[in-house]
């Protein structure tokens, strides 16, 4: 025993001085690079979710695993929402919580369906048309001012959308197909409502919201198809959740690390993620036209961060003079 206590203590304190040293040095990372880091695992992450939406969508009706899958996020998410109580529910924009609810319910809706019946790359990859909806909307709805090199990427990126879908194949417009491009149109006035939310709320709020609200949402239809899921499905429909949950705050702690232009790009890691899942897993390889029409909506995507990366300097280069 006194041969084993100071071999024990010898051991702690080596791990201990191992995690002060790596946490020193994660800290002294760049931002852009600790960023870069979170994103990589929530593009992982993400298509972990997908990948088990896909499995759980054999059998159970997707308004079913929607609904569990919300449940488990608002019981992760519990804690945090209590202990802000009663700032966590209040907000100055009940009207735009409303809509965005309604707008991520068709979003998870649409695009968990599409997970459920497209190959994983397919709709992984149509999900990126949210880039180009979010320009559309951003005129629209924010009166933003869009050059012509936006609108020539915008355009060029439907292109790619279009070679995927192929809406005058064979086999004509696939519904599910047609469901992952609405899906990413909710999408993307989903991301334009929460900017506008993050205005005037906290952010506990805007979890607090989607978290309970579009699970209520799901319910009726949840109870309506249900079907008691066996062991297995019990256990995937866990790690749905979790892995949900862990994707989310991974974005987040990305984007808080990074700068958006620099984190952006990696989002498109999701259809590596995506091919190689989809082949070992459901033994599914992508056709020609998903690589040529993925080729082209992040082209046209990585064109467009660049434009506006460039737009950013410009106007911030007059404000620097102004201020030396």
């Amino acid at each position: 025993m006194l041969d084993e206590n100071p071999q024990d203590g010898f051991t702690n304190i080596t791990s201990s001085a191992l995690q002060k040293r790596l946490y020193h040095r994660w800290n002294a990372l760049p931002g852009n690079l600790k960023g870069i880091f979170w994103a990589l695992v929530a593009t992982l992450l993400f298509a972990i979710m997908a990948a088990l939406v896909k499995a759980l969508g054999e059998r159970l009706h997707v308004t079913q695993v929607l609904t569990i899958r919300q449940g488990i996020m608002a019981l992760i998410s519990a804690p945090a929402i209590f202990s802000g109580l009663p700032g966590s529910l209040k907000t100055k924009a009940p009207l735009l919580h409303g809509a965005r609810t309604i707008l991520a319910s068709c979003a998870m809706f649409f695009g968990f369906s599409a997970v459920i019946e497209l190959p994983l790359a397919d709709s992984t990859v149509l999900g990126f048309a949210r880039t180009f909806f979010m320009t559309l909307f951003a005129i629209v709805l924010l009166k933003e001012v869009v050059g012509v090199h936006r609108w020539a990427a915008t355009i060029i990126g439907f292109v790619g959308v279009l070679i995927i879908v192929q809406p005058t194949g064979e086999a004509g417009l696939n519904i599910y197909s047609l469901m992952a491009v609405l899906a990413s149109a909710c999408a993307a006035l989903v991301a334009i409502i929460v900017r506008k939310v993050s205005q005037v709320d906290q952010p506990i709020t805007i979890l607090t919201y989607q978290a309970v609200l579009v699970g209520l949402i799901m319910l009726p239809f949840c109870i309506y198809f249900w079907q008691t899921p066996n062991l297995t499905e019990c256990m995937l429909l866990a790690a749905l959740g979790a892995v949900s949950w862990a994707a989310q705050m991974s974005n987040i702690r990305a984007l808080r690390a990074g700068e958006a232009t620099v984190i952006a790009p990696f989002d498109y890691t999701r259809i590596v993620y995506a091919t190689v899942i989809s082949v070992i897993f459901f033994g599914v390889w992508p056709e020609m036209t998903t690589y040529i029409g993925a080729a082209i909506i992040i082209s046209a995507s990585l064109y467009t961060m660049h434009r506006e990366s460039v737009r950013g300097r410009r106007v911030q280069q007059p404000v620097a003079d102004k201020v030396t």
